[in-house]
């Protein structure tokens, strides 16, 4: 089955972590580290390539940090989980020579049908969708109406 790496997890967490906590000053990523335990070098990575997908946007500066880049009802875990399967392409380099014929014409393809699936299905969950599932559980912060938040 696919995997949910560790940068997969810390993408989503820092999503969840910003939806949660963005007010009227955009959430910093040391606070981000700290609250979600998260190693800063993945972290700092993870959310450049968040704000380059445009599910995040960010602010250079004393008072800067990350804020969603559209409305959480909008974003969805299948975005987030692809913009790290890119990450991870670029540092994981496959090797298209390894498996036999067997494996190219008939694992393979299973394998991709699965994948298919399973983003399909992460593309039908919004980050909304996981806040609420996280407020149901008592695992979230005070929340704030949440509207449009786009950092000019």
């Amino acid at each position: 089955m696919p995997r949910l790496s560790k940068k997969t997890m810390f993408a989503l967490e820092a999503v969840l972590d910003v939806a949660f906590h963005v007010g009227e000053h955009p959430v910093r990523s040391g606070d981000i580290t700290e609250r979600q335990r998260i190693p800063k070098r993945y972290l700092e990575q993870v959310l450049q390539h968040l704000v380059r997908a445009g599910i995040l946007s960010g602010k250079r500066g004393p008072r800067g940090g990350y804020r969603l880049g559209r409305d959480r009802t909008q974003i969805t875990v299948g975005e987030v989980v692809r913009v790290v399967r890119n990450l991870e392409a670029e540092t994981e380099p496959s090797d298209p020579s390894v498996g036999s014929p067997l494996a190219h014409e008939v694992v393979w393809p299973v394998w991709e049908k699965l994948r298919e699936n399973m983003m399909a299905q992460l593309d039908g969950i919004s980050i909304d969708d996981l806040c609420r599932r996280a407020r149901d559980k008592g695992l979230d912060a005070p929340s704030r109406p949440q509207t449009r938040q786009v950092v000019l």
